[in-house]
């Protein structure tokens, strides 16, 4: 394998073209998911396999309408195509364009074709051409645009081997460019430019001048050069227009013989579906129902699976207590790694349910639809429709969606959807929400199809998307930013969601969500359980003190360990640091136990369950201790004699979670997306002091 020849392939292509599921066909499993250097944007590549010597180094790169970059998304798309010197420049790129919308994506084609790249055209979702009246002359399409054609449906899994053996030959692609706009632009003025970059196609150079980018592979005396053409601004400007009408002039008289739609033939149920689904009443209800639905399936069909894990890590704490010898190593892995990896392990239904319906969401089209709906409304708060996808992908996790606002053009919109995202119910409150609304909500049906605990989760994501739009209003009166911005959207073709680029979809981000929330809490769990397991005088004389305390008293073996277990906890290292920011969280209806946990969460939100099953195991010496569901429903208050998490308490942690920010991670890409730590900070003690305030009077006015 080592000695196989390696083609680099950049595959490329305006959003909803169906690249990406281009590439989940070609690589399959052999993928990996990577951030550029030095950037945070995630970026996917892949091994695909074209014969037994050679194999193709795929990259998906993020989705561009042109190769003038208006994000940091499309800049990266630039950069890949300009830098020879770097190690991820394409042998060859594959533009992914869209049966329906070719016009339009032939923009971005022809613009490649002019860098002089081995270049192919994929024709992609082929399969509706029927439907949609569409007729091709590929022969004569490839002549007018000097390239190769591969049509394609990456869903039906249609041209794929066809485009693997196009990769293979890419030495044998025409690399002339089809356009030759400067030629007809100002022939004096790019003779200047041809003579000053002798180097690089003319293409090139005219992007040098014309982007706002610092490329590093220049040397001086070309950084030089280009500062002296870019000195006329209004030219450059004026140019710039002139190439955009003229490529769209080409791309009509290519497509005019070799591109023909006959809509009397098209049989296309879309625009009744939008006028539905993007009505101005019936659109929300219908928003709001699916979501609905959504939270019903998170509880009612995650219960069962949950259940089996929960009682499968509670069985296997006991048994690693039976069959390993007692002492210190054993404890550890018992009542620290075991429980705490439990503690993420037990949400994965809930958490892979809901990745699957918004993956199901995005496939089918349904996604933009409601950024559209979501517009009008969006933009009395400060924010716009382009908001709405990094505000609805914050159910993941807000970190990415913190980036995916990178795509808002407009400073204030996108300054005020990254100070609101996350307000919006992530995964990492899953866990929280799940195990509390368990113990304080009865699993009762409503109206005889509606779960009241569904109801109660669906409520507290409302909550959050209502905190993040008040946020928004409060924001948008202070931020002092003047500044316009257009709003456009695609709307593409309704789709039968792909099984395949779901199971991918949904494997990667419960895999992301697992290992990287996995990796906190282990660490977490072996420092608590350290904390919890060690102690002072009166933690190592507990047994002695428990013995004198109840000479009188008849107790049982296990009745007696319990009571020496909740003494050593209680005077452990981690018992008096509970009980120190007691009288702080005492108003909100929390112990020094909840406290801890409390404490340890400010790493990441979902430690909290975690926490606590390392807290209440170690507070049990049993063999038998339960599943951390049984544990946490057993625990009373002493001075009440009632169970901890009743009602009041229950509720008073479900607000706190709802508003608190709790993630160092979001912190961080705040303060870097926002080059400023004012920011971050304004957020933490801002969402922090709502938090508790509504968690104190929430306690107080329920008990």
């Amino acid at each position: 394998m080592s000695n196989e020849k390696v083609i680099k392939v950049a595959l490329i292509g305006n959003p909803n073209t169906g690249k990406t599921s281009l590439f989940n066909q070609l690589t399959g499993l052999k993928q990996k998911v990577g951030n550029y250097p030095g950037i945070t944007v995630e970026k996917k590549q892949g091994i695909c396999k074209l014969s037994d010597t050679v194999k193709a180094e795929i990259t998906d790169l993020p989705g561009t309408y042109s190769i003038n970059p208006t994000s940091l998304d499309e800049t990266l798309v630039l950069d890949t195509l300009l830098n020879e010197q770097n190690d991820s420049f394409p042998d060859v790129v594959v533009v992914v364009v869209e049966i329906e919308n070719i016009k339009r994506n032939l923009l971005l084609f022809t613009q490649i074709k002019d860098l002089n790249i081995p270049t192919i055209l994929v024709i992609n979702m082929i399969d509706q051409m029927k439907r949609k009246g569409i007729d091709i002359d590929v022969k004569q399409l490839e002549e007018k645009l000097n390239t190769k054609i591969v049509l394609a449906s990456a869903r039906k899994k249609v041209g794929i081997e066809e485009l693997k053996e196009v990769i293979l030959d890419y030495e044998k692609l025409d690399t002339q460019s089809i356009a030759k706009i400067t030629d007809r632009i100002d022939e004096e003025y790019f003779t200047k430019l041809k003579n000053a970059f002798p180097e690089f196609p003319l293409y090139k150079s005219w992007l040098l001048i014309t982007q706002n980018n610092e490329f590093d592979f220049l040397g001086d005396e070309q950084r030089k050069l280009v500062l002296k053409f870019k000195e006329d601004l209004d030219c450059i400007k004026r140019y710039q227009h002139k190439e955009t009408i003229l490529r769209y002039q080409i791309i009509n008289n290519v497509l005019k013989s070799s591109f023909n739609v006959d809509t009397s033939k098209a049989t296309d149920l879309r625009g009744i579906l939008d006028r539905i689904l993007t009505h101005k009443i019936f659109g929300y209800v219908i928003f709001a129902l699916i979501l609905l639905f959504i939270f019903q399936g998170i509880f009612e069909w995650a219960t069962y699976p949950m259940d089996i894990i929960d009682g499968a890590f509670a069985s296997l704490s006991s048994w690693i207590k039976t069959v390993l010898p007692a002492g210190t190593f054993t404890n550890l892995i018992a009542e620290g790694i075991v429980p705490g990896i439990g503690g993420v392990v037990i949400f994965i239904p809930q958490i892979a349910i809901l990745f699957t319906f918004i993956s199901i969401l995005e496939e089918t089209g349904y996604m933009s639809r409601v950024v559209f709906l979501m517009d009008k409304i969006m933009r009395k708060f400060g924010m716009s429709g382009k908001s709405v996808i990094p505000l609805i992908s914050g159910t993941a996790c807000s970190i990415p969606a913190i980036m995916a606002s990178r795509n808002i053009g407009n400073w204030k919109e996108r300054l005020i959807t990254i100070l609101v995202i996350p307000f919006t119910t992530c995964s990492a409150r899953l866990p929280v929400y799940a195990i509390l609304i368990a113990l304080i909500i009865p699993s009762k049906s409503v109206l005889g199809i509606l779960n009241l605990q569904g109801l109660t989760m669906m409520a507290l994501y409302l909550l959050g998307f209502t905190a993040a739009i008040f946020s928004a209003i409060l924001l948008n009166k202070i931020l002092k930013i003047e500044s316009k911005t257009l709003f456009v959207i695609e709307m593409p073709n309704y789709k039968i969601p792909s099984i395949k680029n779901i199971f991918y979809e949904v494997v990667e981000k419960t895999k992301a969500f697992v290992f990287g929330a996995g990796k906190i809490i282990l660490a977490i769990s072996i420092v608590l359980w350290f904390l919890a397991s060690n102690g002072a005088s009166k933690f190592k004389n507990a047994e002695e003190t428990i013995t004198a305390q109840v000479e009188s008293k008849q107790l049982t073996k296990e009745e007696f360990q319990k009571k020496v277990a909740s003494y050593k906890l209680e005077h452990s290292f981690i018992g008096y640091m509970g009980k120190s920011i007691e009288p702080v969280i005492k108003p909100m209806g929390y112990d020094w136990k909840i406290g801890i946990a409390l404490i340890s969460s400010f790493a990441a939100r979902e430690v909290f369950v975690g926490a606590l099953a390392t807290i209440y195991n170690v507070d049990s010496d049993s063999e038998n201790s339960g599943t951390i569901k049984q544990r946490m429903a057993a625990e009373l208050n002493p001075e009440t004699g009632e169970k901890r998490f009743n009602f009041p308490t229950g509720v008073s942690l479900l607000l706190f979670y709802a508003f608190a920010m709790q993630c160092v991670g979001t912190l961080a890409i705040v303060k870097r997306e926002t080059n400023s730590w004012k920011w971050p900070i304004l957020q933490l003690v801002g969402m922090g002091i709502l938090a508790y305030v509504s968690a104190v009077i929430a306690f107080n006015i329920l008990s």
